[in-house]
């Protein structure tokens, strides 16, 4: 296996941005793609623009615009590591995102953490951070317990939309 260091993207954020949704470290498809939730199977992108009333971007840039429109930033907790394939449970050497990056410039009220990995790893290295958090259920198509409503009432405690 491959298991080189791989490096993530930048996040998605400006200073209208309300909710932070951090992810673990983006897959094979994703990285292939060069932006979150490459993979079509993913339900990332069906849920968050469904929550919005909107069609999902068929372009990168696209999906950027969608989400500073709608005051989502996005990011992953894993900035670089070694990882084989997409499996989090393969994660190592993980170097750990600086989120100050996007907390002093953006107005975040909430942050929902993608998934166990994203969650125990923030836990971990921000344990004072003074922001509501919540773990939720990763999008993966490897997770069969995937719960669509625990994200809608989420994001409904800063957007109040459905």
């Amino acid at each position: 296996m491959d298991t080189q260091r791989k490096v993530g993207f930048e996040p998605v954020f400006d200073e209208h941005s309300r909710v932070l949704i951090l992810g673990s470290f983006p897959s094979v498809k994703s990285r292939q793609m060069d932006f979150y939730y490459g993979n079509k199977q993913n339900r990332f992108w069906r849920m968050i623009c469904g929550y919005f009333h909107e069609p999902i971007p068929e372009s990168v840039d696209g999906k950027r615009e969608f989400l500073l429109r709608n005051h989502v930033a996005l990011w992953d907790v894993v900035t670089s590591c070694e990882i084989e394939g997409s499996a989090d449970a393969s994660v190592k050497n993980a170097e750990i995102a600086d989120l100050q990056r996007v907390l002093n410039h953006a107005n975040i009220e909430k942050i929902l953490l993608n998934g166990t990995l994203s969650y125990e790893l923030f836990v971990k290295n921000y344990p004072d951070l003074p922001i509501s958090y919540q773990k939720m259920p990763s999008t993966s198509p490897a997770n069969p317990r995937y719960q669509e409503q625990l994200w809608k009432e989420a994001l409904d405690d800063v957007f109040g939309i459905s």
